[in-house]
């Protein structure tokens, strides 16, 4: 699995050390609400409703610098929005590697 790293929100803040770790805070706090809402979603087997969560959390992939994630995300959207969720197991895997991660930065 491809590493997730802050180079973007590095390259985004600049020098500015104070919006770089509001931006962090920011994905600290939404990214594990969008996971459980998410995870609620495909428990009721709403796979539609979880097309939509996880259209937001494919974007923190890309802030991640994620990117083969960020693709994948997508096909799994898409896949979800048909009404299937086969790809699940391996999007499972990628929220959990990113909440570790997040967890130690």
């Amino acid at each position: 699995m491809e590493q997730a790293n802050l180079s973007y929100i590095k390259e985004l803040a600049g020098d500015d050390k104070v919006f770089e770790q509001k931006f962090i805070t920011i994905l600290k706090e939404e990214f594990p609400q969008e996971v459980q809402i998410y995870k609620d979603h495909i428990e009721k087997d709403e796979p539609r409703s979880a097309a939509e969560i996880v259209h937001k959390l494919k974007h923190k992939f890309n802030i991640l610098s994620m990117e083969a994630s960020y693709k994948f995300a997508v096909d799994f959207e898409e896949e979800l929005r048909v009404g299937e969720n086969k790809m699940h197991t391996d999007f499972n895997a990628i929220l959990k590697y990113i909440q570790n991660y997040l967890n130690t930065i």
